[in-house]
């Protein structure tokens, strides 16, 4: 079951998720846009949307706005894939470089990718095992658990993966790697994984039970 947040977590989950929509309908309003008004409103709902997260962050306005004038086209959310691969009931982790921190090894899907192939082909790029993508544990709005503030809205899926070779070995992202009992594990990088969605997937798998979304 999911905590319910505090008040601070609640509000700055409700301010993350209106900047976001404002970021949104900025960038899919100047793909369409024509007239030189309706672009100066929408390029102002943009530079709103970067004061709002230079709020929720330390980063400046002007980075956000910045990042935000690289996004064209119609907005969707962004589609990060997470692979659960366990080894003797341990769960394998990478320590993430930006933040000295761990995660499920995995990243952003590329267009053309296929799920499946995004989070193997990641396994294989930060951990060097070659990985098959056995079932799809959880499709997680990153919005809704706890992960701190972020500009772009995020879909989580995550797989619960099967080694097929390979060995292990570090990537130029990443400062250790390592299998972790489910009941000790390090510091989480929080911007990627929480423990909600690792423990949520690990009872799925237990019980196998329907995949978790939302």
């Amino acid at each position: 079951m999911s905590r319910l947040p505090d008040s601070s977590e609640a509000a700055s989950t409700a301010l993350t998720a209106m900047a976001q929509k404002i970021q949104a309908l900025a960038q899919t309003g100047l793909t369409y846009a024509a007239d030189a008004y309706d672009i100066e409103r929408y390029e102002q709902l943009r530079d709103i949307a970067g004061a709002l997260f230079a709020q929720l962050s330390p980063t400046d306005a002007r980075t956000f706005i910045s990042a935000f004038k690289q996004q064209e086209g119609y907005a969707t959310p962004k589609v990060d894939t997470r692979a659960l691969i366990l080894r003797e009931g341990k769960i394998l982790l990478v320590k993430e470089a930006d933040d000295s921190s761990w995660s499920l090894p995995g990243g952003w899907a590329d267009v053309g990718d296929r799920p499946s192939m995004a989070v193997c082909r990641e396994v294989r790029e930060e951990t060097g095992l070659q990985v098959e993508a056995t079932r799809l544990l959880g499709l997680w709005d990153r919005n809704l658990h706890g992960h701190p503030p972020y500009p772009w809205h995020v879909y989580k899926l995550i797989f619960h993966c099967r080694e097929t070779g390979g060995a292990l070995r570090l990537s130029p992202e990443s400062l250790d790697i390592g299998f972790f009992d489910p009941d000790s594990l390090p510091p989480l990088s929080l911007t990627r994984i929480v423990p909600e969605e690792i423990h949520t997937s690990l009872d799925i798998i237990k019980n196998a039970a329907d995949a978790w979304f939302d």
